[in-house]
């Protein structure tokens, strides 16, 4: 029988962390979620987004409640301050810390770096800091954007690395750092790249969330671009798996993997997908970002070689449940 660990979750109130602390104390290990709320938080939106204050505020609040509801611990800590996150650490002594903390949007981004710079490296180094002191295995969770323009349909965890925005090469430049603790200090990682997250609870205003919350107000929705970019859209549940993995078999140590469904499809068939659930769904085509990079397929082949990852839901099932999950949500909030 498998081990129970102590897991610490830093930056683990958001969108990946909740429902991975959730997944994690349901397998019987020990979580702890270390968070600000700073990020996760209302006030955190711009004025243009907190149009939907209330739902966004609404889904803000299941994400707690359902912490709550399954025993996950919460500590309202800033993890960039060395001296609480020391002593935090420290008493808790964690097997694993998976550093989350980051803002969550390559847009916002390029449109603050100095947040991103505070949010991202800063609280990457406490924790690595910290982790060579303790023994901690630390994961990282990075993202398919290191990769830039994809060079072929298809990219390796070995493919070269090509970062074009702020977003995107401080993830790479937190892949580095990561490595750099191990070189010198032999502090045990695993390094995860996800791509295109979609799912419950997400107010990260991706793609596959602005659809729905337009579609289900009757607003049109938009597209960068002509709709043939692809993304490899990978719903939360087999990426919540995936990092479960990695925290639980001994093969991720040390080890960078891809994290997503395996196979890349168009924004336009997910817009397809939206127009078969809601009547009247108007497409606006608009320029594409120069700074969004060409993307395809992430090879998940390590992952489930070393790991055992098989992921389950392509968007044909994933993104259904999302817009259903949306659709019930919304209108509970109107009655």
């Amino acid at each position: 029988m498998m081990k129970p660990k102590k897991i610490a979750l830093i930056g683990g109130a958001g969108f990946i962390g909740h429902n991975l602390a959730i997944s994690l104390k349901n397998r019987g290990h020990e979580a702890i979620v270390i968070d600000s709320l700073s990020v996760n938080n209302i006030l955190s939106f711009t004025d243009g987004e907190i149009k939907n204050r209330k739902l966004y505020s609404s889904i803000l609040n299941q994400r707690m409640d359902l912490m709550h509801e399954n025993d996950v611990e919460i500590s309202i800590e800033d993890a960039r301050d060395y001296n609480s996150m020391s002593m935090l650490l420290g008493k808790y002594n964690p097997d694993v810390i998976i550093q989350l903390a980051a803002v969550s949007h390559a847009n916002k981004s390029n449109k603050d770096p100095h947040t991103t710079f505070d949010h991202t490296l800063r609280t990457l180094e406490n924790t690595l800091d910290i982790a060579r002191t303790l023994g901690s295995h630390v994961i990282y969770l990075s993202s398919s954007m290191v990769y830039g323009h994809f060079h072929g349909k298809t990219v390796t965890e070995d493919s070269q690395c090509n970062p074009l925005g702020i977003y995107d090469t401080l993830k790479y430049s937190g892949e580095q750092i990561v490595k750099a603790y191990h070189r010198v200090f032999e502090t045990p990682y695993t390094i995860i790249r996800p791509s295109a997250l979609y799912g419950e609870r997400c107010v990260s205003r991706r793609v596959s969330q602005i659809f729905i919350e337009n579609a289900v107000q009757g607003l049109d929705i938009s597209i960068n671009g002509d709709g043939s970019d692809k993304l490899d859209f990978t719903y939360i549940e087999d990426f919540v798996h995936g990092v479960t993995l990695a925290v639980e078999n001994e093969n991720s140590i040390n080890e960078t993997f891809n994290m997503t469904y395996g196979e890349a499809r168009t924004i336009g068939e997910m817009a397809k997908i939206l127009k078969n659930h809601f009547d009247g769904v108007n497409i606006n085509y608009i320029p594409k970002d120069s700074l969004t990079p060409d993307r395809g397929t992430l090879s998940v082949d390590k992952a489930r070689d070393l790991l055992g990852y098989k992921p389950q839901n392509p968007i044909d099932i994933g993104y259904p449940k999302y817009i259903e999950w949306y659709k019930n949500f919304w209108a509970q909030l109107k009655t």
